[in-house]
């Protein structure tokens, strides 16, 4: 048996009516209330029933206030260990306002009657959560058409493309929200699947290869799902080295078909690098001076024989199947960014997203903040979810406050980070990139007045013999680890061809 609508329909703001849209499309047409009032009924009989559908139906699925208040108030009533029965129900809407208009005893004797066969209430809540997100649709639609009409060009047609691509996005996520529900069963053996497939690479890191093995060693590799943050002062590398693990993950890639011939990764990575401070032809010049060893000024000057060009032709065409993506638009919005990086995924598979740097991205017109420190903290969070989202790294360049400059130790504390502490929270990993010798340079010794000859020569010796030592030699100091250890790992920079290497004594 199935109860009569005589309910109003204006209650749920999730369903506008048609005089107050842009697309004269009828939303009401997009609800079944007898699917609503057959669910509530098989859940009052038996509140099993909600605990297996929770995990995906909200009470916002329902298109009429009253079923909403009805749900959460059976939701309320399991929370305080109470069984969602008759007696419990009428006492816990005893006072609401809403009940008092049509009834509340006899409204809920009615639901109880039309209870649905408990067997079918799964596929009622798929039908309501598909009619929801219809509705959502339509409303965001309607939203678009209107933002089109009335915002004025201060902001581009293209951001309002992007915004309503996100809103598209977040409601695809809404959608498919239980898949991030796994319990401890299904997560144990996702776990033991990845270990697995780490101990079959040999030895190599179970995430991408920076191509650094004592970096690899103490971080795995750059996992799936992680933000990881690359730091430091203006001088010290922090572009180069981003560029040599964009390289190397790119020229690592390798892959393989299963048995069902889906492609399976088993090297390396496909790469996405967002340079909003570089031309595109700039990285690659980068790339071409580490692959065939010609000073990257030459190359930057033109100041080539013609053995040297012979040599880059032939580079050229060794990396011609090179995995590597360059985006070089400049003043990206985080909204534009997860959207190219989204299409890149779509078509490529991406495995490793590199942004270069984190201080030029800008929020979207539509969610500007007023302080520079909230817009950053937006910023991270948008880049941890987009790594989750994707499941690939992100590795996203940072700067750093000129605190530095101030103490007599240079070496970078998680503190330094400028315009916002929000970046070292959302991070995963923090990585800072020290080049000692930057400063060593600045501080050779002049003799002082009455200085003796001698005392002159020995500090000068000394000066000597640190700079050597520092000579060509950088740190990467890992800073924050949430899966693993902290401490630095030294490594060899030829600045000619600004290239990073792993550091040996000889």
């Amino acid at each position: 048996m199935r109860v009569e609508n005589d309910l109003p329909h204006n209650e749920n703001e999730g369903c506008p009516h048609v005089e107050d849209q842009n697309l004269g499309v009828d939303v009401q047409s997009f609800s079944n209330v007898e699917a609503e009032q057959a669910l509530l009924g098989a859940i009052m009989r038996n509140h099993s029933v909600f605990e297996s559908l929770s995990e995906f139906l909200e009470a916002r699925c329902f298109s009429i206030k009253i079923h909403q208040e009805i749900y959460e108030g059976i939701a309320k009533l399991l929370e305080r260990g109470l069984l969602p029965n008759m007696v419990n129900l009428k006492s816990h809407f005893e006072s609401n306002e809403l009940f008092a208009e049509v009834g509340a005893h006899q409204y809920l004797d009615k639901l109880f009657d039309s209870g649905g066969i408990i067997s079918d209430a799964r596929e009622y809540a798929k039908l309501l959560n598909d009619l929801y997100l219809r509705r959502k649709l339509i409303e965001f639609c309607n939203k678009t058409l209107r933002e089109a009409f009335s915002v004025g060009l201060s902001v581009s047609a293209i951001e309002l493309i992007e915004h309503a691509e996100q809103n598209i996005f977040e409601l695809a996520a809404v959608s498919d929200d239980n898949t991030s529900q796994k319990d401890f069963n299904h997560a144990a053996s996702m776990s033991i699947n990845l270990a697995e497939a780490a101990y079959r690479r040999g030895g190599k890191p179970s995430g991408v290869s920076t191509g650094f093995v004592e970096l690899d060693c103490k971080l795995g590799g750059l996992h799936p799902s992680e933000l990881v943050v690359l730091a430091g002062r203006p001088g010290m590398g922090r572009t180069a080295i981003a560029t040599n693990i964009a390289f190397n993950a790119a020229n690592a890639y390798s892959e393989r078909a299963d048995e069902s011939g889906r492609k399976i990764v088993t090297d390396g990575a496909v790469v996405a690098f967002f340079s909003l401070k570089m031309r595109a032809e700039n990285l690659a010049a980068r790339i071409l001076s580490e692959r065939t060893g010609i000073p990257f000024d030459k190359i930057h000057k033109g100041q080539l024989h013609s053995d040297d060009f012979i040599s880059l032709i032939q580079a050229g065409q060794d990396l011609q199947k090179l995995k590597l993506i360059i985006d070089d638009s400049p003043a990206l919005t985080v909204s534009s960014l997860r959207t190219k990086a989204r299409r890149l995924a779509r078509i490529h598979g991406l495995g490793l997203i590199v942004i270069d740097d984190l201080q030029s991205l800008r929020a979207s017109a539509l969610s500007r903040m007023e302080k520079r420190s909230q817009e950053i903290g937006a910023i991270t969070k948008d880049l941890k979810a987009l790594a989750m989202e994707l499941n690939v790294p992100v590795l996203a360049l940072s700067q750093l406050s000129r605190a530095v400059e101030q103490r007599e130790n240079k070496h970078p504390q998680l503190a330094d980070f400028s315009e916002s502490g929000s970046i070292e929270q959302d991070a995963d990993v923090v990585l800072f990139v020290f080049r000692e010798q930057n400063y060593w340079q600045q501080l050779e010794p002049t003799r002082r007045r009455n200085e003796p000859e001698g005392k002159f020569w020995d500090r000068h010796k000394c000066y000597m013999k640190r700079l050597e030592e520092v000579w060509n030699s950088a740190e990467i100091i890992i800073a924050k680890n949430g899966n693993g250890p902290t401490g630095a790992v030294r490594l060899f920079f030829d600045f000619n061809t600004l290239k990073f290497s792993d550091f040996t004594e000889s």
